[in-house]
């Protein structure tokens, strides 16, 4: 278990352990992508009603989901590679990982200092 203690030292220094900050810009992604979901519906049922049309909001909302996809692609691009680099991330750790221990299962030092 002594092997995860230096990478939450080196990670200690400001910057949140690989797999917090994946769950970070995810969440925050994922909010971006509904809150946006959310103003578009807003806009669909409001223009519907000055105009003097009912529109259900469940119909509104599939049509904004279906607006919001291609756009949020547009407009979220830094944080979708932001996402993109930290899975990226963490699945070069978890390779290391699973590395290291297939070596100690073997019987062979993994320790290269």
């Amino acid at each position: 278990m002594s092997d995860a203690t230096p990478s939450r030292e080196a990670a200690g220094a400001g910057e949140p352990a690989p797999g917090r900050r994946l769950a970070l810009n995810l969440g925050l992604y994922t909010l971006a992508r509904l809150a946006l979901v959310v103003l578009i519906t807003a806009l669909i049922v409001g223009v519907a009603r000055l105009v003097g049309v009912q529109i259900p909001v469940v119909v509104a909302a599939l049509f904004a989901i279906i607006v919001a996809m291609p756009l949020s692609l547009t407009l979220f691009k830094s944080l979708r590679s932001k996402v993109n680099e930290d899975i990226a991330t963490v699945d070069q750790k978890r390779r290391q990982d699973k590395a290291r221990l297939r070596a100690r299962l073997r019987g062979e030092d993994d320790d290269p200092a």
